[in-house]
């Protein structure tokens, strides 16, 4: 399998604070890749390196087997880039705004319109951006990244700000941008949508990739207990331990009666015999628990 994007020992720092401090990673070819990591990170400033939008004090990027930086020409056309922020030019409508970022690739106003059609804009074609919702100016952010057809794409938390829905509807896109062979690399701060979307993710903090695995290996590698819920009344807190052997933390809050084991199958097996199973819930580790395990839980504004 070929490589896209190999980063080898990258650093950066601002005076006194390492952002980037020793970065390490290989993406490759097709693969919907993830980074993840509190505010502070490095995220942010590690793929502004890779995109060549930024010098490195230490360290090497290659980019589709070029080095980004200086900024190199010969990669503009290869790939594409949505920022946190995108700034489109005033008093356009959607489809001039794609027309204009197209025709900065020399690309026609005919490829500029299926890429309305692709991130389902086409009733807003003639909409100016200002009057767009918050969904549909990043999915116009998405297309302008996407007008000149690039191999690689770099996502810098691309749902943030949305509600459920539009969150939903735009990682239907961006699956379907990854299933067409392109290479997508996404920062985001949402554990659902990593877990949901990425091949691979990389974890950071502080200016370290701490873990690099699939999801789903993280999860596995988690040593977390099982957390079981049901309906409050039928069984009372002081009664779990009683029923079922195995069972380390009670929580009740009127409503839903949780507690948590390292043996499910057995829990599950006491309260079926003493039929209190309405409203069971059984949820395993999630990649969100591997991200508090490795981050902590301190809150970061």
């Amino acid at each position: 399998m070929s490589v896209s994007i190999r980063v080898t020992d990258v650093r950066k720092s601002y005076g006194d604070v390492r952002a980037v401090d020793g970065v390490s990673f290989e993406v490759n070819s097709g693969e919907f890749f993830g980074i993840l990591g509190p505010n502070g990170a490095g995220k942010t400033t590690t793929l502004e390196i890779v995109e060549g939008l930024r010098q490195s004090d230490t360290g090497g990027v290659e980019l589709l087997g070029e080095s980004p930086w200086p900024r190199n020409p010969k990669l503009l056309p290869r790939i594409g880039v949505q920022l946190q922020g995108t700034a489109f030019f005033e008093r356009l409508t959607a489809r001039e705004q794609l027309h204009t970022f197209g025709s900065l690739y020399g690309v026609g106003p005919k490829r500029a319109d299926e890429m309305l059609e692709l991130v389902g804009l086409t009733e807003k074609a003639g909409t100016r951006v200002e009057k767009l919702s918050g969904g549909q100016a990043q999915r116009l952010s998405i297309a302008c990244a996407l007008v000149h057809d690039p191999e690689l794409v770099f996502l810098d938390e691309p749902t943030a700000a949305l509600d459920p829905q539009a969150r939903r509807n735009l990682w239907d896109l961006l699956r379907a941008i990854n299933e067409t062979g392109r290479t997508v690399v996404l920062t985001t701060h949402y554990m659902d949508e990593a877990e949901l979307l990425c091949d691979r993710v990389a974890i950071m903090d502080h200016g370290k990739i701490l873990k690099i695995d699939t999801p789903a290996a993280l999860v596995r590698g988690l040593d977390a207990p099982t957390r079981i819920s049901v309906d409050s009344g039928n069984l009372s807190a002081a009664d779990v331990t009683r029923v079922a052997d195995g069972v380390a933390e009670v929580a009740d809050d009127g409503a839903i009666l949780t507690f948590t084991t390292r043996d499910p199958s057995t829990v599950l097996t006491a309260l079926a015999e003493a039929r209190v199973l309405n409203g069971l819930q059984v949820r395993g580790a999630t990649l969100e628990d591997v991200f508090l395990e490795l981050t902590g839980r301190e809150y970061r504004a």
